[in-house]
């Protein structure tokens, strides 16, 4: 007999087996919703079990609903069965954690008081080596706040803030003088920013932030690592300011727009590396302001993909001491802007061992078939010089009138402007991507944000590898 005919005779069998030898009882079986089982005894109040414990015990809540705010003053082990509710009512701060070492896992925390002022969040750390893991926290003005934790792990929750305008928001997550804080794999939507200030030797990796002004707002932090992340839909995807040694890398930073519509903005960073970025549908990739600030700082940008924005990288006119290599910018209104009055981008290199970058526009030929144009690719386009210095001509980009004056700059040398950038090694094909974190799928109507994208994975997958650089 078959498998696949004996298969529906044998599936009873096979459930029974599974149900006798699993070691967890069924619903049916189990504590009654509210119960709360401690170390040290059987309690009907949350903050009772947490008053009377000891640091080291371990309390179990089975569902239920129980009042908030609640106050954490032990190192214990806080879990939650089958989402127990944690309800602060719309007032003050929902959950404290003051004790090092507390771990708090799979509650949902809701209706934190609305005070930017006493900056009330739905779970407020202040001690070190916390664990807040898989939480669900809504209706919450800040959600999780983290001052003086040094060597926390905020990991798997979700979290979603208050319906109120984006000013009146708080930051989904904070991290205030917090060093050696891992935030991995968190999901939030409509935040202002995840802040991190003052803090080093982060980590950051496979969060998706969604909804919200800056995505990631780092702030006086050395030595952080972003990684694997996806910003979307948010007034900035990333805004890194004032620190060193910054590493952004595999991160999908798309459709960012608003006043500023940056896919990531850098102001005053030192060495500082992007790499294996997907920069896509956001109003400018990338925004440098005055980074690096340290002369002997260098700022680098590798194999970063900068599509369909309106602005691939916008430099000021006193940025220096950037290198870019093996980046690809495909589709872009304007592949690189000189902000703020325009200029050139000559005190920075656009290539690096003899390999520059890809461009979508270049019409440059390669007869000897390394892989390299044999012809510059040069920026000098009077259109974009004249968009530079008055952005609102951005509106007529692709009318009649700007490939008139950019033919006329081509045929008039006199008209001709200087050139913003020179490649001197550029790729003829975009080279690979490291993996990227999937975008989400989009929302009831997204059909040409879907098919956008599908394009741009397209001009990904025609990639050749043997065009990959050593860096």
């Amino acid at each position: 007999m078959t498998l696949r005919r004996s298969l529906p005779r044998l599936l009873p069998s096979l459930l029974a087996a599974l149900l006798l030898m699993s070691p967890h009882p069924s619903s049916a079986d189990g504590p009654a919703p509210g119960t709360i089982l401690a170390s040290h005894g059987t309690f009907s109040s949350l903050q009772d079990a947490i008053s009377n414990a000891s640091d080291g015990d371990r309390i179990d809540v089975f569902g239920g609903s129980h009042p908030g705010p609640i106050v954490i003053d032990h190192s214990v082990a806080l879990i939650g069965h089958e989402w127990p509710v944690i309800d602060g009512g719309g007032s003050a701060t929902v959950l404290k954690l003051s004790a090092p070492g507390i771990e708090l896992r799979g509650f949902r925390i809701l209706n934190s008081g609305s005070s930017l002022d006493e900056e009330n969040a739905g779970i407020s750390g202040e001690a070190p080596r916390l664990r807040i893991v898989g939480n669900w926290l809504e209706n919450v003005l800040f959600g999780i706040y983290l001052r003086k934790a040094d060597h926390s792990l905020i990991q798997n929750n979700r979290i979603r803030g208050l319906s109120v305008e984006t000013p009146r928001r708080g930051d989904p997550i904070r991290a205030w003088y917090s060093n050696h804080v891992q935030i991995l794999g968190n999901k939030i939507r409509r935040g202002r920013d995840v802040v991190l200030w003052y803090s080093n030797d982060l980590t950051v990796r496979d969060n998706e932030v969604s909804e919200g002004r800056y995505g990631l707002h780092f702030m006086y932090c050395d030595d952080a690592f972003i990684e694997s992340n996806i910003l979307l839909n948010n007034s900035v995807g990333a805004f890194l300011m004032y620190s060193r040694r910054l590493r952004l890398q595999q991160n999908t930073i798309a459709f960012n727009h608003g006043p500023s519509g940056y896919g990531v903005g850098l102001k005053d960073m030192d060495n500082a590396l992007l790499r294996d970025n997907l920069f896509f549908g956001n109003r400018v990739g990338a925004h440098l302001d005055n980074s690096p600030r340290e002369v002997d700082s260098l700022g680098r940008f590798e194999a970063n993909v900068f599509a369909f924005n309106d602005i691939g990288v916008s430099l000021m006119p006193s940025v220096r001491n950037n290198q870019f290599s093996a980046n690809s910018f495909i589709e872009n209104q304007e592949q690189v802007a000189i902000t703020g009055g325009g200029g050139q981008a000559l005190a920075n290199d656009w290539h690096l061992d003899g390999a520059g970058n890809y461009w979508g526009d270049y019409a440059g030929y390669d007869a000897s078939g390394d892989g390299i144009g044999d012809v510059p690719y040069v920026a000098r386009k009077l259109y974009e010089n004249l968009i530079d210095r008055y952005p609102d001509l951005r509106l007529f980009i692709y009318s009649p009138a700007a490939e008139a004056i950019n033919f006329a700059a081509r045929a008039v040398p006199l008209v001709r402007p200087d050139p913003k950038l020179t490649d001197e090694y550029p790729l003829m094909q975009p080279p690979p991507m490291a993996d990227l974190p999937p975008i989400p799928a989009p929302a009831p109507g997204g059909l040409m944000i879907l098919s956008a994208m599908m394009i741009a994975v397209g001009l990904l997958i025609m990639a050749t590898p043997s065009l990959r650089r050593s860096r």
